[in-house]
């Protein structure tokens, strides 16, 4: 048996199985709040006491409501926000999750979520209340989503959906983090989409060059294509260059901006990652043609953007000259690969490509691992060394004859000048110490080694009795303190 709140928000449910009206219970709270209308102006305005973040109540005054309903949802929403009360709609908590997070993030980015949210996600979960939202319903508004297509009748791209449910679940994580709100119902429905990674075209060296000789009659237009193919830079970094960023002494050029044009304006804002922060080093012939571009420019000053150009008149020329110079048409963002895959052809590391353009050597080595040369082969080929290595040792005679270990060692190991031992006037123990010193022997095997060295001192003086033969077979044995 269903609760009358429960049969209450089954009827006000639509077909997406998400709430399209105030329920009863919210009707009753309204109602018990005061509003107050404005005789001379004709509007609604509120005044209510509310506690700030210090704990003290202070007199909240709000003025200028077409409506009634309009003064009362304010502050009945703001009280919310105040107690961090996911007690609120979708719609209302977005406000928030804007005040929250609009500051903090790029204006390209903010505009991208914003499009998302309005278009695709307020006309399922708008009027729905934070804290009622199910994966049920998540899954639902996927299943919608997942039946959408574009202008062309095509269903959305993987990416895409991965998009649009990454922006529903950040605002989730966002009221769990800072709102109390218990779960995340998006990341419980689990995603829909993944990542897709578009197919890399590269022009060659030999390409580029055709293409360039093209577009040479647009001076601007190749200059621009110039930094493009042999820097590796983003288009956003070129279009936000300036004369300042230029050190034609250490021919370099300093990236530590980048240019969007958004609703019909101009903004300069930080690059795309900090990683993207960084400093590249060009090669002369690019310097002198810089150089030659600066000669162009009249009053130019040191901060203004050198390439005073939009992204569409770049795509313009990208097109116009791929089709003069017949060669295949790419995007203008292909010239940063094709100018990674020159460096990797070269044989220059994943690290060192991506300190150049500004990316984690990780994602060089991941989108780009089909260019690298395979290491596969020398691997293999080391491994049967090691291990042909290994079965030569366990096929070693161990009865080999100990002269020749020692000749072999003695190849390798420090000698001592046994002339100048058996020459010194000192005893046979300090001779002895020498010799384990220089032999690193341990020095429990002091003692054997003053007998070998007091039979080789005393070689000289030996008779035929067969000291002799006795002393050189202790020399030979102090080959075996040469490992230490």
């Amino acid at each position: 048996m269903l609760t009358d709140k429960e049969n209450e928000r089954s009827r006000c449910k639509s077909s997406y199985g998400l709430c399209t009206c105030f329920c009863v219970c919210n009707e009753k709270k309204i109602m018990n709040m005061p509003a107050y209308k404005d005789n001379k102006t004709g509007t609604w305005f509120v005044k209510f006491y509310c506690k700030d973040w210090t704990g003290e109540n202070k007199q909240i005054k709000k003025r200028g409501f077409a409506t009634k309903r309009e003064a009362l949802d304010y502050e009945r929403n703001y009280k919310i926000r105040q107690e961090n009360n996911l007690d609120m709609t979708f719609g209302e908590f977005w406000k928030l999750y804007t005040e929250d997070v609009k500051p903090r993030v790029k204006l390209n980015t903010w505009l991208t979520k914003e499009n998302i949210v309005e278009k695709k996600i307020f006309p399922y979960f708008k009027n729905l209340k934070m804290n009622e939202i199910t994966p049920a319903d998540v899954s639902k508004w996927q299943n919608e989503m997942l039946a959408l297509t574009d202008t062309d009748g095509k269903p959305y791209s993987q990416t895409y959906r991965k998009t649009m449910h990454n922006t529903l679940s950040t605002i989730f994580n966002h009221a769990c983090r800072f709102y109390n709100l218990k779960s995340n119902p998006a990341r419980q429905a689990g995603n829909m989409g993944k990542e897709e990674y578009k197919e890399m075209l590269f022009w060659t060296t030999e390409e580029y060059k055709r293409f360039s000789e093209v577009v040479i009659d647009k001076p601007v237009s190749f200059y621009a294509f110039e930094m493009l193919y042999w820097t590796g830079m983003r288009m956003g970094e070129l279009l936000a260059l300036t004369m300042a960023d230029f050190d034609f002494e250490k021919n370099t050029v300093r990236i530590n901006k980048s240019y969007q044009r958004l609703q019909g304006q101009d903004y300069i804002t930080s690059p795309k990652t900090a990683k993207s922060n960084r400093t590249i080093k060009f090669p002369n012939f690019l310097a002198e043609e810089m150089q030659e571009y600066f000669a162009m420019l009249y009053d130019q000053a040191p901060t203004d953007r050198i390439f005073q150009m939009t992204k569409s008149f770049l795509h313009h020329e990208m097109e116009r000259g791929s089709e003069a110079a017949g060669v295949k048409k790419m995007r203008i963002h292909d010239l940063r690969h094709s100018h990674i895959s020159h460096l990797i052809d070269l044989g220059f590391s994943a690290v060192a490509i991506a300190d150049r353009v500004g990316h984690e050597s990780i994602d060089i080595t991941y989108r780009y691992s089909h260019l690298f040369p395979s290491k596969q082969v020398a691997m293999a080929d080391t491994l049967d060394k090691v291990n042909a290595s290994f079965e030569d040792c366990e096929e070693m005679d161990h009865d080999i004859d100990m002269e020749t270990v020692v000749s072999e060692q003695d190849k390798a190991e420090p000698m001592i000048d046994l002339d100048a031992v058996m020459g010194a006037e000192d005893s046979g123990e300090n001779v002895a110490g020498d010799i384990a010193k220089a032999y690193k022997v341990d020095k429990t095997a002091k003692d054997e080694v003053k007998d070998v060295t007091e039979a080789t001192v005393n070689v000289e003086t030996a008779d035929a009795s067969g000291k002799v033969d006795d002393a050189n077979a202790k020399v030979v044995s102090i080959g075996q303190y040469r490992a230490g």
